[in-house]
């Protein structure tokens, strides 16, 4: 855009050239910030191709050495024509901006399509050309791409914009790849002819490119351009510490030594002698990357300056090379990555390693292919045109310019921003969520017990998991198990788990305020806070459903009618005449005999007893832990048996994840048993976990495995067993 336009020749940042792919090598660099406007706007003879598109179509057959060049002449002389008297805020002529975007691509690898697009770019917005024309003369394709960058420019970057504005990038993007391409590049040469903007302007639109367009063009994998609208963006919001940097820089290309090249020269020679057809390059770092290391290491030495770069001809070449790179030389284990095996979410491949020599210095390597460094450098522009193939499938990809279509290249985190931007409830959730979002720049994948995949940011939790796998339904997630281990909700999950995902069936199931400190896709938040915002909760009730449910607990005991005071809850040892008839002492059948509330025997329990205070018997499991202390302490075992009376009392402990209306569903299910409820606690939950103790009477002890099984049933419910208690150390049960 003309606004974001000023004088090529002003001075500015020094950046480094947008690396150029090994087929090129022997190519001139072409850097478009020392061509003159000379260069630029050269004779237009309409029978031939301008002088000033030669640059683009060398640049264009380095990569197509075939390409039908006919649409670039007429997309060219079409923009020349239309832009002709516009100038730029530096007074150029207009027309220098687009070819210089269409030069970037160019050298980047875009295919035919994008090119001419990108000299279009400008025209439906800037000038009488309309879509239809753009239609008419170089097909539907390109009408789309123009009219997805054309709305993308239509919107003001102003801060209340911003959201929409990226809203909108999202989608068209989305819907075709190269429609970002060509913005990314926009951005770029905007952003090297930044100088003669107003500071406050040039920070602005720094900030925004720092916040949302250099993550873009991380995530499609567009190296070539973010790093240079790092070192710009840098140059702006930092220029201390860029003078610095440069600084740093221009001392150690001062140096009568250069460690990098003795450590290429000896890489070279050992590949040689393996007879390894490689070549080896010395990448030197940007600068924002030099600022990176010099801040983590300190001191700079000569080998931090860059890293080495050697490419091959097959995947199983790039393995070898490792080898005897830490075979011949001393290799730094800890900095030893493959990216070939599991590629980053960018398409970026590339084995990285580090080997060292004695005198200390450590020289970084990157070892790929070919065809692994050109989509390594262009990402998705190396990708060509999403909707070549057959004619068949081409006229069944294409749709009308103004429908919405799927490009089959697009990424998959890409998929997912697009699904969850629509349900973003306000421009201020949306622009906050996509800035987390985008500052997320690793992925994992973790399996589905059916074998399906969820592509996921690291550090993804089962809350993130639930809601990209489903959706809003995820609601209704109970907890989760994780490589087959019951998982709370909030655990972090790794790259290769398998995660199974525990749903309950009530329609109402709510999610818990708790899920935000552990959801960190932006679908799982933006799902979340949703719900929350249409389901206020009132301030009494605040807090956790299943704590709610706790305070709730004495309504649902007062409706079984077995309600006891807090005394209660603990459970402790009482009287029991009518279940204690159960027991018979076998040498004193008249004692008065009470059963242990820390182990809570039932009938077929092996039991035995002690005696206590006032003649009382006392009757423990025999496996309970109080049963050795009394023996230690010399109590004396008092041999006891089960009567005929079946009936008995029990304390049974439940585990489950909180939801809404769990205590009235599992006090029912005890109620439909027979259960009758003397006690019960729930203990505050944790982590999506509630823990609940009840002590229930039942009128048969056979029916205690129904009871467990029906308890157990209750969604949301994973666990249920016998207390456990452990009886305090010095004393016995009274």
């Amino acid at each position: 855009m003309s606004a974001e336009a000023t004088n090529p020749a002003t001075p500015g940042p020094v950046v480094p050239a947008v690396p150029a792919a090994p087929r090129r090598r022997s190519r001139p660099r072409i850097d478009l910030r020392r061509l003159g406007r000379a260069a630029l706007l050269g004779p237009a003879s309409r029978g031939r191709l301008p002088d000033a598109i030669g640059h683009v179509v060398e640049a264009h057959r380095a990569h197509y050495p075939d390409a039908d060049l006919q649409p670039l002449h007429r997309a060219y002389v079409l923009a020349e024509s239309s832009h002709r008297g516009q100038m730029r805020k530096s007074g150029e002529p207009y027309i220098t901006h687009p070819l210089a975007v269409t030069l970037i691509l160019a050298e980047l690898g875009a295919e035919t399509t994008t090119l001419t697009a990108s000299l279009l770019h400008d025209t439906v917005e800037d000038t009488d050309v309309t879509l239809d024309q753009v239609g008419e003369q170089f097909g539907a394709e390109v009408r789309y791409i123009v009219d997805g960058v054309t709305k993308l420019e239509k919107v003001d970057y102003g801060a209340a914009a911003e959201p929409e504005t990226f809203r909108k990038m999202l989608v068209a993007t989305g819907n075709d790849v190269r429609v970002m391409s060509i913005k990314l590049a926009d951005r770029l040469h905007n952003m090297r002819t930044l100088g003669v903007m107003r500071p406050e302007k040039q920070e602005r639109i720094a900030k925004v490119t720092r916040d949302v367009l250099i993550p873009l063009a991380e995530r499609l994998g567009v190296q070539a351009l973010k790093t240079e609208l790092e070192d710009l963006v840098f140059a702006i919001l930092h220029p201390e510490e860029y003078e610095h940097t440069r600084e740093l820089i221009v001392d150690n290309a001062s140096r009568a030594d250069d460690p990098l090249a003795e450590f290429s020269d000896a890489m070279r020679a050992v590949l040689r002698d393996a007879d390894i057809q490689a070549e080896v390059l010395i990448r030197p770092r940007h600068f924002v990357s030099v600022h990176r290391v010099s801040r983590k290491r300190g001191r700079m030495r000569g080998a931090d300056f860059g890293r080495l770069l050697v490419l091959v001809n097959e995947d199983a070449d790039c393995y070898a090379v490792l080898g005897e790179l830490h075979t011949c030389m001393t290799p730094v284990v800890s900095e030893f990555k493959d990216f070939i095996a599991v590629p980053k979410f960018n398409l970026y491949q590339s084995l990285h390693t580090a080997v060292a020599r004695e005198d200390g210095q450590v020289a970084e390597v990157l070892i790929r292919t070919h065809q692994m460094h050109k989509v390594a450098e262009a990402g998705v522009v190396a990708l060509g045109n999403p909707y070549t193939g057959t004619a068949e499938e081409q006229t069944r990809q294409r749709v009308p310019a103004d429908e919405e279509r799927v490009d089959p290249t697009r990424p998959g985190w890409l998929s997912r921003l697009l699904d969850w931007q629509e349900g973003a409830p306000d421009p201020d959730t949306f622009w906050s969520t996509l800035r987390e979002d985008l500052a997320q720049d690793r992925e994992i994948t973790v399996f589905r017990p059916d074998g399906g995949t969820l592509g996921l940011p690291e550090g993804a939790t089962c809350v993130d998991a639930a809601y990209e796998q489903y959706g809003e339904d995820a609601h209704a997630c109970m907890g989760a198990r994780v490589n087959g281990r019951l998982a709370t909700l909030s655990t972090v999950l790794r790259d290769g788990d398998t995660v199974q995902l525990l749903m309950g069936q009530d329609p109402a199931s709510e999610p818990s305020r708790e899920w935000l400190e552990h959801a960190h896709t932006p679908a799982a938040r933006i799902a979340i806070q949703r719900w929350l915002a249409t389901h206020p909760t009132p301030a009494e009730h605040e807090g956790s459903a299943p704590a709610a449910d706790a305070e709730a607990s004495g309504t649902a005991k007062a409706a079984e009618g077995t309600a006891r005071s807090a005394a209660d809850a603990t459970a402790t040892d009482e009287p029991a005449p009518r279940f204690g008839a159960a027991i018979t002492v076998v040498d004193r059948p008249e004692a008065s005999v009470r059963l242990a509330g820390c182990c809570t025997p039932v009938p077929l329990d092996e039991v035995t007893g002690f005696a206590v205070r006032g003649g009382v018997v006392t009757v423990h499991r025999a496996e309970c832990a109080a049963v050795a202390r009394m023996v230690d302490a010399g109590r004396e075992e008092v041999e006891v048996s089960w009567g005929d009376t079946a009936g008995c009392r029990v304390t049974l402990v439940a585990e489950s994840f909180g939801r809404p209306h769990l205590l009235a569903d599992l006090t029912e299910a005890m109620a439909l048993e027979g259960a009758e409820i003397v006690s019960a606690t729930v203990e505050p939950p944790s982590q999506q976990r509630v823990r609940h103790t009840y002590t229930v009477r039942l009128p048969d002890a056979a029916h205690l495995p129904t009871l467990i099984r029906a308890m157990r049933n209750v969604p949301g419910v994973y666990d249920v067993d016998r207390a456990q208690h452990h009886a305090p150390a010095s004393t016995g049960p009274a």
